[in-house]
Parts: C-alpha cells; sequence; structure tokens
C-alpha cells in the first residue's frame, strides 16, 4: 500500500524517492501487500458461496505480480497463447485457467487443450466449431462455456463497455439457446458454463445484479431443454477508486448475489483485473521542465503516454502527486509527456501542487493497464518495475536499453 509519512510517499516501509533515486524514472512501483489484500477481499467477501477467482493478466501481465495471485491459489483468466505461456509460468494451475477472447486461433486452442485448461470461453459459433475440429484432432473434449452478449448497460466509460448490442464480445442474447443447441450436438464439446462480462471500471451494484439476473434467467432456460451448467462466470468489472469514485467491494456483490444464488449447484466463476492490480501499482515520474505560455502553464515529466496510455485513450484520470512535499503553492497545470502528440497528457487544467524541476511526481492508480499497455512509441524504451514488499523491494522487470529497441531487427 501506499501512505505518506511526514512530507515522504512510501510504497509499504520503502520511501517511494529511494527507489527512484535508485532506479531511475519512469518507474512502476507494486505492493505486494496490496496486492493481497484486494485478492482476499474477493475470496472473503465471497466466502459462502463456491467460487473461484482468475486473475485477468490483461489487466498486468508481470510474472512477479501473477505468481503473488498464484501462489494465493488464484485461477488465471487469458485471451492468448502468450498470456497462457506466462500463466503457466507464474505457476497457475491449468485447471484453474480460463480462456476468454474473440480470436482464438487454432494454435491457441491446440497449445491450452494440451495444457489442460479448465474452460474456453468461445465467443461465436464458428469458433465453436473449430475448437470441436481441434479437440477432435487431439483426440480430446474441450471444456466450454459459451459467452453471452446479455445486452447489459455497465453505466461505464463507452470505450470499455463489452455486454451491449454495439460490443463485439459473445454472443448475442437472442442467439445463444441456439448456439447451446449447436454445441451440444458436437462430440468433441463438453458443456460447463456460461459467461458473460459486461465492462469495466463499474462503481455501483445495480449492474452487476441486473447482470445477474439476466444470466440466471438464461440459465433456467438451458436447464429446461436438459441443458446443465457447472458454473457461472460473471466475469471482472469491478471498478477502483480513480478520483472520488465509492465502488462497492466484493462483500457488497457477494450480498446482493446470495438471495438470488440460495438452492443453486452453481459455482461462480469472476475474472477481475483492475480491481485486483489498480491501487497496488504507481507511476513515478520526474518533472524535467515547467513552461508557462501566457495561455497554460505545462509541467513536462519524463513518463509518456507510451508509458501510460489511459489518459489519452479515455481522458482517464490519475491522481498525481508529489513524492516529497517541498511546497504549499498550488497552479492550475497541464502535466504533459516527452512523446511527440499533443495527446500526450496524464492531467489537463490539474489544481496541483507546482512541483519544482527535478521533483518525482506518483501517478496513482496505475497498477491496471499500465504497463500491460504500454509500448516503445517514438523509440522510447519501456520503464522498469519493482515490487515492495515491507521493507524490501526486488526489480521485477529491467529497464530496457537501446539495444531492445531492436532487438529481432535487421
Amino acid at each position: 500500500m501506499f501512505i505518506r509519512r511526514g512530507k515522504s510517499l512510501y510504497a509499504e516501509g520503502v520511501a517511494v524517492s529511494t527507489l527512484a533515486e535508485n532506479l531511475g524514472t519512469p518507474l512502476y512501483v507494486y505492493s505486494e501487500s496490496q496486492l493481497l489484500k484486494n485478492y482476499r477481499a474477493y475470496e472473503t467477501g465471497f466466502a459462502r458461496l463456491p467460487h473461484l477467482v482468475c486473475f485477468a493478466l490483461k489487466a498486468n501481465s508481470n510474472l512477479a505480480v501473477a505468481r503473488t495471485f498464484a501462489r494465493e491459489g488464484a485461477g488465471a483468466d487469458i485471451v492468448s497463447g502468450g498470456e497462457l505461456y506466462r500463466a503457466l509460468l507464474a505457476g497457475f494451475s491449468p485447471a484453474k485457467i480460463v480462456f476468454s477472447g474473440v480470436g482464438k486461433t487454432r494454435e491457441e486452442m491446440k497449445f491450452a487443450l494440451n495444457k489442460g485448461i479448465y474452460c474456453f470461453n468461445v465467443e461465436s459459433v464458428e469458433e465453436l466449431q473449430a475448437l470441436n475440429q481441434t479437440a477432435g484432432n487431439l483426440k480430446k473434449k474441450a471444456p466450454v462455456a459459451l459467452r453471452v452478449n446479455p445486452d447489459v448497460q455497465a453505466d461505464t466509460h463507452h470505450h470499455i463497455t463489452t455486454g451491449t448490442k454495439e460490443n463485439k464480445f459473445g454472443i448475442p442474447k437472442s442467439q445463444i439457446l441456439d448456439a447451446y443447441e449447436t454445441a451440444r450436438k458436437l462430440k468433441n464439446i463438453n458443456l460447463i458454463g456460461i459467461q458473460a462480462h459486461i465492462g469495466s471500471q463499474i462503481t455501483s451494484v445495480a449492474p452487476f445484479e441486473r447482470f445477474l439476473n439476466v444470466m440466471l434467467d438464461l440459465v433456467d432456460q438451458l436447464s429446461a431443454r436438459g441443458i446443465y451448467l457447472d458454473h457461472l462466470d460473471m466475469g471482472g468489472g469491478l471498478g477502483i477508486t480513480y478520483h472520488k469514485e465509492t465502488p462497492p467491494t466484493p462483500a457488497d456483490l457477494a450480498r446482493a448475489f446470495e438471495p438470488r444464488l440460495k438452492g443453486r449447484a452453481l459455482k461462480l466463476l469472476f475474472e477481475p483485473g483492475r480491481f485486483l492490480v489498480g491501487n497496488a501499482g504507481i507511476l513515478v515520474t520526474q518533472v524535467l521542465y515547467r513552461k508557462r505560455t501566457g495561455h497554460k502553464t505545462f509541467v513536462v515529466v519524463d513518463a509518456g503516454m507510451n508509458d501510460l496510455a489511459r489518459p489519452a485513450l479515455y481522458d482517464a484520470y490519475h491522481e498525481i502527486v508529489p513524492v516529497s512535499k517541498n511546497g504549499s503553492v498550488r497552479e492550475t497545470v497541464d502535466v504533459v509527456g516527452p512523446v511527440c502528440e499533443s495527446g500526450d497528457y496524464f492531467a489537463k487544467a490539474r489544481h496541483m501542487p507546482y512541483p519544482e524541476q527535478g521533483d518525482y511526481l506518483a501517478i496513482q492508480s496505475a497498477g491496471a493497464y499500465g504497463f500491460a499497455m504500454s509500448s516503445q512509441y517514438n523509440s522510447r524504451p519501456r520503464a522498469a518495475e519493482v515490487m515492495v514488499s515491507g521493507k524490501a523491494w526486488r526489480v521485477v522487470r529491467k529497464r530496457e536499453s537501446l539495444e531492445d529497441l531492436i532487438r529481432g531487427e535487421k
């Protein structure tokens, strides 16, 4: 966790300034205790219901982060062969891995079948047929949950909704019963569940309640047709606090779900990403220059949109705080990076402590979709990552070098 002691920001028992001075910036810093706290909130919240929490590697695929959850007994939600490779290296049991995504290749299917994963979340009838054929060639049966697009509004940013009829994900609700009828006729498919995911950064219980009602109605319709399922996969989507949001906890969701699930022999699956890692990471950056134009005041930092793309992609808000408080003067500024794009910013018209040249700033709640979405745009080496545990810290990804930028090129 990240706390302020006096004027200094700490990651658990380590001063963030110490990490920046030793490792340079930009720098991702993760708190192991916060990762564990977030995961255990799901485990305790849903303790009275049969469940499996599968960490969505897309949010943060660093091996050290993934291993933290694997050691706790978590499952993994993957969306590519590369994420399956990472999940296995991190120590996740194949029997707790679910494979999501609209575009699985036959090679990825083969890889996952040979490893014996728990379930494929299948998103179209054509994918279902390809999986059936691939499994048959291997003389295996593929465990399957069909992903339904429930057309439920998630009350979140339109770029991160995934469960409305405008989105590419899943099989439309109007077609899902026929898809299950098709699936049960395929000899290499073993139907074990139903899955959906309505979006990300959801900050109230109501969308989840609407979602659960739709899903349970479908489960009942399938049961009436003689199609009995072992699990209901509710995806992820539980939000965190970036600004002034007050999102529900897993325990809040469990209290809403329990009455609706009473008497049902259904295992619940969850695929949280942001909730598990978002507030467990910060991006530390150093102020390069300040610039007053007469119209605006810019604070130029050494991190860019290639390091953290969320503000540029979604106009996402991240709190920005000084690593060491040196004064009380506040100004309205734009915090921008060095990338040659007007969209390269972390804050616009933000009233905040005015930093000095050379000061370190911490961009908060950057543990999800931070490094995982980073790039080498403008030929900028990607940042280092460090894990803090109590008073100890270790580099879990070294900073890229100039040689790394051209690796594999001729």
